[in-house]
């Protein structure tokens, strides 16, 4: 019996076409004492305004395979450890070549102990090495100033030093940063065992390159719902949203993700 002649394959045809690659991207959101939810969705919007971007989305580390098998990769988290396995899964993948885009509390490891403070136990090493930096404290959240330490770097050319009512972090940093923005803190932390011990200028964006890859981190972008403190407090009076309420921090934000999503 003789085929019947259909023309050509339209799928075929498309497939043929020259067409942007995929990006294949895992945001990890999850955690403690902030609002998850809206930075989550706030991520994916912007994500979203590309159409290459294909994302999936977790609560933290473990999914290896899909760190593996990622592009790029972006985190906001608050007390989320990774396994060794997910530590040396991410050092694998930014040593081969990953972007990684980590924001805010992400290098967050705290413990309330029964002296009443919030303690930073040193329990994941190869984590913060990766990341660069690991939070040790804040003072209360109050406006401060943020200056540009780079200003020829893309990521933050042409941005002014800005004013942002957010969680000034102090850090305890690991290895060579490349710091873009920077801010000096006056004032001890509130509630931590090392508040004393922070006082001084501080990164506020940095980049730490390792291998073929690089981790972003930025620290700004707090945020905090009435719900959001349970179970160390029922209600929280207001709705924080700190830097999220600056066309500055989008900026950033934006610049980063088009930063992580170049491939070389």
């Amino acid at each position: 019996m003789d085929k019947i002649d259909h023309g050509p394959d339209p799928l075929a045809e498309f497939s043929a076409k020259n067409h942007p690659d995929r990006i294949d991207c895992v945001l990890i959101a999850g955690g403690v004492w902030h609002d998850i939810d809206f930075a989550r969705l706030e991520l994916l919007k912007l994500l979203a305004e590309d159409p290459r971007v294909r994302t999936r989305v977790f609560e933290d580390f473990e999914n290896l395979d899909a760190i593996r098998d990622a592009d790029i990769l972006i985190s906001y988290t608050c007390n989320v450890v990774p396994s060794d396995a997910a530590q040396e899964t991410l050092r694998d993948w930014i040593e081969a070549g990953g972007r990684y885009y980590a924001l805010h509390g992400t290098n967050s490891i705290l413990k309330l102990m029964d002296d009443g403070l919030f303690h930073a136990p040193r329990e994941a090493q190869l984590f913060m090495d990766v990341l660069g930096s690991q939070f040790i404290t804040h003072p209360p959240i109050a406006p401060y100033r943020v200056t540009v330490a780079d200003p020829d770097h893309e990521l933050v050319t042409g941005v002014e030093p800005f004013e942002t009512t957010d969680e000034l972090y102090h850090l305890e940093t690991h290895g060579d940063l490349h710091v873009l923005l920077e801010t000096e803190c006056t004032e001890e932390g509130t509630g931590f065992a090392e508040a004393a011990d922070a006082l001084g200028v501080h990164p506020v964006m940095y980049i730490k390159e390792r291998g073929k890859g690089a981790v972003l981190y930025n620290t700004l972008g707090h945020c905090r719902g009435h719900y959001d403190l349970q179970p160390l407090a029922d209600w929280w009076p207001t709705v924080d949203r700190c830097a999220w309420e600056l066309p500055v921090y989008y900026d950033l934000l934006r610049r980063g993700i088009g930063w992580i999503k170049r491939r070389d």
